[in-house]
């Protein structure tokens, strides 16, 4: 949302008439271009211009003569950057387009020319409208005269050009920005920018002679010049070096997927270039530079020109890992070394993937960076791009890899589940590899109460992240500990947030602690009592295998009681439907009859044992109610194979004020798959006591009293228990007597004082239709169970919408036969 006053601009902007918007374009063209004196009016109208084309959804049309004006404010170099940045800004958002006029004629001026690239950027829709611009940016670079210097915003631009389009590079020319990049990373000057120094009063500035770069500790850069090199002023090809090192890794990616086609060829013709080469190739390097460049790199320049950049990124990347070993004076120096370890073991990683003979040589230094960063959870962020590496490349090197995958499935999560960076690289680090991780790392399965951390502090952030991860995480022997860990997530997010405030505030400082609240102070009381710490562990757990679920979990709830509220705990329990459906759905794609049996039973468990968040239970209910219909389905056998759990799980009233929805499925189930049909183990017994169990519920719930109170169930759980009801009856029809002395009484029921005041007269008139229809069904039992019990070959019957099918007809038939001749229900 907008501030008041800026959207009323916004609706300014949006509603001004065209005669209005014609009068100001006017204004603005005579004022264009304009001089020192008007400068202020004229960044005022180009602000406004701005708002009036951006606040619409449509482009607006400039008029032709306002549109040349604007480009040509774009291409001047003496005008002032506000009215290029305005004039760019709002080229970019209306009509018509400047694509095809500046790419005819682009500035040679730096500054210019990127106002106009982004204009080009913008509006381009294919390789053939960037051709222009990138030709003249490839001529910039091919350029050997030494008086052209190359504009520092070339790599930039060139970098989201091929991001754009990457087969608008040649091959040759691919090869020449090949060869620049890798002498602008090797082979920069390591002397600071010359800076004026004042003479004094009476004397005139001077030169300084340039100083040498230094490393981040102060000591002065021994070796070739890198981003970690630290001058008061820069030279124009340390800029360019540092741009190189920008972009790199995305080159790399983009046109060095050839690679080598035989690593050992690649190799061995690299040691003959070096055994063989005695000459020394200047190429475009200057003589003192060359002074101070190992045998090695120079001879290595009459490698091809991919390989040549990547040995020369190589290099570069190894030396940044060693000068990040060095401390840093200033805290920004730190961070830039952290930043520098991730880019520069990702580009390694990428360089060993295309050529596998540079695995043995990166190994030693990755394998020592490691064991320095290992201890220091600081450097938490760089150590994703060595596991990276491990994981990618230590098969090759015949290298133990499980002690980094344990640091990092084990202790990261536990201990950084609050960095919400980390969590973000973190989890798309598992998605990159999901495959490789589900068949190499045996942790990965088992490090889900960890990973479930990130998502538990960050839910918002990272649902859609891990609604793909979630398939990976589940194997057979851990389904059902991940089906408790992801009920209990809320839970998981309250003892998280109570960890954290623990550790935030001292036991000592209880005034600090009062100031959370009561409730959360009973809470954090709680976590920090020895009779709970077990259930703590528990929930905080860093791997499965100790247990699918605790026998105390009710207890953990009343601890958790103060944290139900906690914005954290909300958001969570809202991700966790999602994430069962996600569940359920992969499950039931491996489950065999056990896991189908247990997870059925942890079904029956969990719906009345969840944390009391407010429409929590509801929403985990309606899930399982969904998902018990696609297990029954899936495994029909089922209902005798647990019959005492669910016998008595339909026999208890308790059950449907809790958990109706659930409740109802579970019926239904019943009534639909309880059949000899789908189970030649179901017996008359089997039969009489599922019918006993729920027409005891039926009949309690519809006793009516004159002091009862009206129904607190809905009129659908009533149909399905008399339908469940006649359903049992047909099967076994010594029941029928007693299933249809039950329905009779159903009219009686719907029309009582609270019944008929509690429920609408359309759900009292499907109550009697239901049970009137079941009544005739059952006086002809071999129509009804013909008709109750379809047969489980079909899979998707439709008979009551098939107008070629002959049930229906008989059905409506048998009815009205038997409404004529009846008089069942009493007056």
């Amino acid at each position: 949302m907008y501030a008041p006053g800026t959207e009323s601009l916004v609706k300014q902007a949006r509603e001004i008439q065209e005669e209005e918007l014609q009068r100001f374009y006017g204004r603005i063209s005579k004022h264009l271009p304009s001089n020192k004196e008007a400068a202020v009016e004229v960044v005022d109208s180009l602000q406004r211009l701005h708002l009036i084309v951006s606040a619409t959804k449509y482009a607006r049309t400039l008029p032709p003569d306002l549109i040349k004006k604007l480009q040509t404010l774009l291409r001047s170099q003496s005008c002032p950057e506000q009215f290029q940045i305005l004039s760019s800004a709002v080229l970019r958002e209306s009509l018509p387009l400047s694509l095809h006029t500046l790419s005819t004629e682009l500035s040679q001026d730096s500054r210019a020319l990127s106002y106009m690239t982004s204009v080009v950027l913008s509006q381009a829709g294919n390789k053939e409208d960037l051709l222009p611009l990138c030709q003249h940016l490839l001529k910039s670079l091919e350029s050997r005269q030494p008086e052209v210097q190359v504009p520092t915003h070339t790599l930039p631009i060139l970098s989201k050009i091929f991001s754009f389009s990457p087969q608008i590079l040649s091959e040759d020319q691919v090869n020449v920005v090949s060869r620049k990049l890798a002498d602008w990373l090797r082979y920069a000057s390591v002397y600071q920018g010359a800076s004026m120094s004042s003479g004094g009063f009476f004397t005139s500035p001077r030169i300084r002679q340039p100083a040498p770069m230094t490393e981040v500790d102060g000591a002065v850069a021994g070796d070739f010049f890198t981003v970690l090199c630290v001058g008061q002023s820069y030279t124009e090809d340390q800029w360019m070096n540092m741009y190189t090192f920008s972009m790199i890794k995305n080159w790399l990616l983009t046109y060095d997927t050839e690679g080598t086609s035989n690593a050992e060829s690649a190799q061995l013709k690299r040691t003959q270039v070096i055994q063989t080469s005695h000459q020394d190739d200047r190429s475009e390097v200057d003589s003192s530079v060359m002074s101070m460049v190992s045998a090695t790199s120079s001879s290595s320049r009459l490698l091809p020109p991919k390989e040549r950049l990547r040995e020369k990124a190589f290099e570069y990347c190894h030396r940044l890992i060693e000068q990040s070993d060095r401390k840093a004076l200033k805290r920004t120096d730190a961070e830039l070394q952290k930043a520098c370890l991730v880019e520069s073991v990702a580009i390694m990683d990428i360089i060993c993937n295309e050529d596998a003979s540079y695995v043995y040589r990166a190994f030693p230094c990755i394998k020592a960076l490691y064991g320095r960063l290992s201890a220091d959870l600081a450097f938490a962020r760089a150590l994703l791009p060595i596991a990276q590496f491990y994981l990618n490349h230590s098969e090759t090197a015949a290298v133990d890899s499980e002690a980094v995958f344990h640091q990092v499935f084990t202790r990261f999560p536990a201990e950084l589940f609050n960095e919400p960076m980390l969590a973000f690289e973190f989890v798309h680090f598992c998605l990159h590899n999901v495959s490789v991780l589900q068949e190499k790392v045996a942790i990965y399965r088992h490090s889900f109460p960890n990973l479930l951390k990130f998502l538990a502090w960050n839910s918002p952030g990272l649902i859609s992240e891990y609604v793909e991860l979630l398939p990976s995480l589940l194997a057979p022997e851990t389904a059902i500990e991940l089906l408790h860990s992801l009920l209990d997530l809320p839970c998981l997010a309250a003892a998280l947030d109570l960890q954290h405030r623990s550790s935030c505030y001292p036991a000592q400082d209880r005034a600090v602690w009062d100031q959370q609240g009561s409730k959360i102070t009973a809470s954090l009381d709680a976590f920090r009592q020895p009779s709970y710490r077990g259930l703590f562990l528990y929930i905080l757990r860093p791997e499965a295998g100790t247990g699918d679920t605790i026998d105390r979990l009710s207890t953990l709830h009343e601890a958790l009681e103060g944290m139900v509220e906690s914005p954290r705990v909300v958001r969570c329990a809202q991700i966790v439907p999602v994430l069962l459906h996600i569940y359920f759905n992969t499950v039931t794609q491996m489950a065999d009859e056990k896991l189908i049996n247990q997870l059925l039973l942890v079904l029956l468990e969990r719906s009345s044992l969840l944390f009391n968040i407010k429409n929590f239970s509801t929403e985990v209910q309606r899930v399982f109610s969904t998902h018990l219909q696609t297990l029954c389905k899936l495994h029909p056998p089922l209902i005798v194979d647990q019959y005492k759990e669910l016998l008595e799980f339909v026999s208890t009233t308790t059950s449907i004020y809790s958990k109706e929805n659930f409740y109802t499925h579970a019926v239904w189930v019943i009534g639909e798959y309880l059949s000899v049909s789908y189970d030649p183990r179901c017996t008359v017994e089997l039969i009489t006591s599922f019918f006993e169990g729920i027409e005891a519920v039926l009949f309690e719930i519809t006793q009516v009293r004159q002091s009862s109170s009206p129904p607190c169930y809905s009129p659908r759980l009533l149909t399905v228990l008399m339908t469940a009801l006649a359903k049992l009856a047909s099967r076994s029809q010594d029941l029928i007597p007693r299933a249809s002395l039950l329905l009779s009484k159903m009219r009686s029921f719907a029309r009582s004082g609270p019944v008929a005041v509690h429920f609408s007269e359309e759900d009292t008139e499907e109550i009697i239709t239901r049970a009137h229809e079941l009544i005739n069904l059952l006086k002809l039992p071999n129509v009804a169970q013909f008709v109750l019990a379809p047969s489980t070959h079909g899979d998707s019957p439709r008979w009551h919408r098939d107008t070629n099918a002959g049930l229906p007809q008989r059905m409506r038939a048998i009815s009205g036969l038997l409404h004529n001749h009846s008089n069942f229900l009493p007056a």
